[in-house]
């Protein structure tokens, strides 16, 4: 008889069929990541390359296993990983795309597989309005319509009556003119200017030129990474003196490297990451953001951290919360775990991040409010926390 227990038991190890009698037992959790590491988007999707790193290799007592993939700013191969990574890879769950384009076009491929995934992008589109598709989807940036608000509250309070827009000519540009639209009608101020351009253009001049036409008292630049120094560039060039602000996309080091002196005094709002040590120690995000930033200047040297990393890393935060709960539910690499991740994550509270505090539901799946933005300033090429 315990001959016979013995050839069972080695059998089932030899078909994987064990894991099934020991809740110890599961398959590792699979995590699927998708970055923009190279690219126009390059300067954001490294350094969320870089934080994938560091997440735990274990959560619970559970294995968790990270597939990177780089769909190199082209949303047409971030649906190639996305499906590489949900059919043949059959993970967990996802995180990505750097970009908003990308990560829209991401959301087909993980409704199909009914996979959760974690965008690193901003855009409320990816996430709003709430219906079936996005009922699988969630990110960790900022809401436009949140920034854009202290973007708007900031000009009214600096004297500003009269705005021109030029952002990219894709989803994040699109997602910008709407969301800003609203919050200076609100405030009171006229938007003279809608021009857009792309990521890989290398001239803006007649952009510009119908800008600098109007005289406006300020102008918002809705790009991310450094090609968005190109058109404060231009207007610089062209003699633009009026105020100058940027989106949350521009708030790491590459930029302020490309746009040099040409972004001096420059506004914009950003993720209480970019400034922690400058914030009050009554700053519910204080504790939170340092903790990342010691943790990535720990690996990659001082001065090396990125907002961007954050959001890679606060989706890591979000996992490791979910995990644990969805472990309950299911066995990973199953449906059932899979929807028990997703429920997980929208049911998350109070989980403090480098960039705020979460607070998911069924009809929120960004889950930040006010405490993840201040308003920063570029100054002797450093950013300095500004006032409102």
């Amino acid at each position: 008889m315990k001959s016979a227990l013995r050839w069972i038991s080695a059998a089932l190890v030899a078909t994987g069929v064990s894991a099934a009698w020991s809740s110890h037992a599961f398959a590792d959790v699979k995590i699927g990541v998708t970055v923009s590491a190279t690219g126009p988007a390059a300067s954001l999707g490294i350094p969320e390359k870089n934080t994938i790193a560091l997440l735990p290799k274990e959560v619970a007592g559970q294995k968790v296993d990270y597939i990177v993939l780089d769909d190199a700013t082209d949303s047409t191969q971030a649906v190639k990983n996305a499906r590489k990574l949900t059919s043949e890879d059959h993970v967990d769950a996802m995180i990505g795309s750097t970009v908003v384009p990308n990560s829209l076009a991401m959301m087909d491929v993980a409704v199909e597989n009914t996979t959760p995934v974690i965008s690193l992008a901003a855009a409320a589109s990816i996430v709003e309005p709430m219906d079936a598709k996005r009922a699988w989807v969630f990110k960790t940036p900022q809401n436009d319509i949140l920034m854009a608000t202290a973007i708007a509250q900031h000009m009214s309070n600096h004297g500003v009556k009269t705005v021109a827009f030029i952002g990219f000519s894709d989803g994040y540009g699109e997602s910008w003119f709407k969301e800003f639209s609203r919050a200076a009608d609100l405030a009171k101020i006229k938007v003279v200017a809608n021009e857009r351009f792309a990521r890989n253009d290398a001239s803006v001049t007649g952009q510009v030129l119908k800008i600098v036409s109007q005289n406006p008292d300020a102008v918002l630049i809705a790009g991310a990474g450094t090609p968005a120094a190109l058109p404060q560039k231009t207007l610089k060039e062209r003699g633009y003196k009026g105020k100058y602000y940027q989106t949350h996309g521009v708030a790491n080091n590459d930029f302020l490297r490309v746009c040099g002196k040409d972004c001096e005094g420059t506004y914009l709002p950003a993720g209480p990451l970019l400034v922690a040590e400058q914030l009050p120690d009554s700053n519910p995000v204080k504790k939170s953001a340092l903790a990342y930033k010691r943790a990535y200047e720990g690996a990659y040297g001082a001065g090396s951290v990125s907002t961007f990393g954050g959001h890679a890393w606060d989706a890591g935060l979000l996992l490791q919360r979910a995990i644990p709960l969805a472990l309950k539910k299911g066995q990973p690499g199953t449906p059932a775990f899979r929807e028990a991740l997703r429920a997980a994550l929208e049911g998350t509270k109070d989980l403090p991040a480098s960039h705020g505090i979460f607070n998911m539901s069924a009809n929120d799946h960004a889950g930040l409010d006010q405490r993840a933005r201040v308003m920063v300033q570029i100054v002797g090429g450093k950013w300095k926390l500004a006032g409102d």
